[in-house]
């Protein structure tokens, strides 16, 4: 057996645990609140979607790797009647957050992006925010290009894999605080007391390879914007994330379509349907 093909099972099951209980699903939807490193991630990429979909008029639209429906509740207070949003997610305990969140204002399902449960060229908006990184992401754009309708907007985010906030703490953050776990445990301390940073099955692509998968899908790209636009990194974040407050009054400052887009933590590439 290939080692893709062995790999494949342990990263589904890293990913299904991770939202499968609630207890999971409400810390998640806390991070989005507060001002610390992860609500700033949050924040700016909304504002980054909030630009792409000016644009935008209205229609039937997919929310596919919902989570608990922070992107979902924000579009029907600032976006009230222009969407008929279609929640969808994986996780069942994510799907229960969302109608807990939004109650009978949006359609709700549970269902695999690389294997969605509708019909082709049913929307005319799709935002696959965050769920990208979790799966095969060339079989689950082709599938979120089966459900837009020709012309259709599709936007798509992606950790930035090679930001200098995600090189290091990919590649020295979270390794130091495995191997600190690791001595911790060996000389005794308590399993709540150590350190560490859960496997989470993240596989992130370069904006020149998701433009290629983009392609590949029928779907072509039209802009990129970077957002959570930052020279710190882990964990300097946090403290400067103390006393900077100011990106949440002006979000703006926190994305970049020039120069700086190397800076972004994260990024979407808007695309249409051909």
């Amino acid at each position: 057996m290939s080692t893709t093909a062995t790999m494949r099972p342990v990263r589904e099951e890293l990913v299904r645990v991770q939202y499968a209980e609630p207890a999971l699903v409400a810390g998640y939807a806390e991070d989005h609140a507060g001002w610390g490193p992860t609500a700033r991630y949050h924040h700016s990429r909304r504002h980054a979607i909030d630009q792409i979909l000016d644009g935008c008029p209205g229609g039937d639209l997919l929310d596919v790797g919902c989570g608990p429906g922070m992107m979902v509740r924000h579009l029907l207070d600032t976006r009230p009647g222009d969407f008929r949003i279609t929640a969808c997610d994986q996780s069942p305990a994510m799907i229960d957050a969302v109608a807990a969140r939004t109650g009978t204002e949006v359609r709700l399902s549970v269902g695999d992006i690389q294997e969605m449960p509708f019909t082709d060229r049913q929307f005319d908006v799709v935002l696959a925010m965050g769920v990208l990184e979790y799966t095969d992401a060339a079989l689950a754009l082709h599938e979120v290009a089966r459900v837009t309708r020709p012309g259709g907007l599709v936007v798509a985010t992606m950790l930035n894999p090679k930001s200098p906030y995600r090189l290091f703490e990919w590649g020295v953050f979270w390794p130091a605080r495995r191997t600190l776990g690791a001595l911790e445990r060996a000389v005794g301390v308590p399993p709540s007391r150590r350190h560490g940073a859960r496997r989470t099955g993240i596989v992130a692509l370069t904006p020149r390879r998701l433009r290629e998968l983009l392609w590949r899908a029928g779907l072509q790209p039209e802009e990129i914007i970077a957002y959570d636009v930052t020279a710190t990194v882990p964990p300097f974040d946090r403290l400067v994330r103390r006393w900077d407050r100011s990106w949440r009054a002006h979000p703006e400052t926190t994305i970049a379509r020039g120069a700086k887009r190397w800076l972004g933590t994260g990024y979407l590439i808007a695309a249409r349907r051909l």
